[in-house]
């Protein structure tokens, strides 16, 4: 993968984690919206780095829970889609239509890696 879609990608993770962060801050009330907001983010970041599969060029090939190629390719879109979609439920639907068209573009440049994914 090319290094600035490689920093694309990376981008795209932290844009997800702060949408969904901001989802679970301005659900929860009180003190909870602490804890919410580190349980919600904590959960996101595991998944992302424990499920993934092996030997994957993109990543550092090491697979400490090891999925098939569609598993880590759904698990993927659901964060990074799930992201955009929590900016457009916290009222930020520019940032969510923004982020949405930016994993579209990733992934119309992440051919080669996809067939790899599905491959898998």
């Amino acid at each position: 993968m090319h290094p600035a879609n490689l920093a694309l990608r990376f981008l795209l993770e932290m844009a997800a984690l702060a949408g969904f962060g901001m989802l679970a801050y301005s659900a929860s009330a009180g003190g909870w919206r602490v804890v919410a907001l580190i349980a919600t983010l904590g959960l996101l970041m595991a998944l992302w780095g424990v499920f993934a599969v092996p030997d994957d060029p993109s990543r550092s090939g090491s697979a400490p829970i090891s999925v098939s190629g569609k598993v880590r390719l759904a698990l993927e879109l659901v964060i990074l889609l799930g992201g955009a979609t929590a900016f457009y439920w916290t009222g930020q639907q520019l940032a969510g239509f923004g982020l949405a068209a930016l994993v579209l573009l990733h992934y119309a440049l992440s051919r080669k890696r996809i067939a790899w994914l599905l491959s898998q």
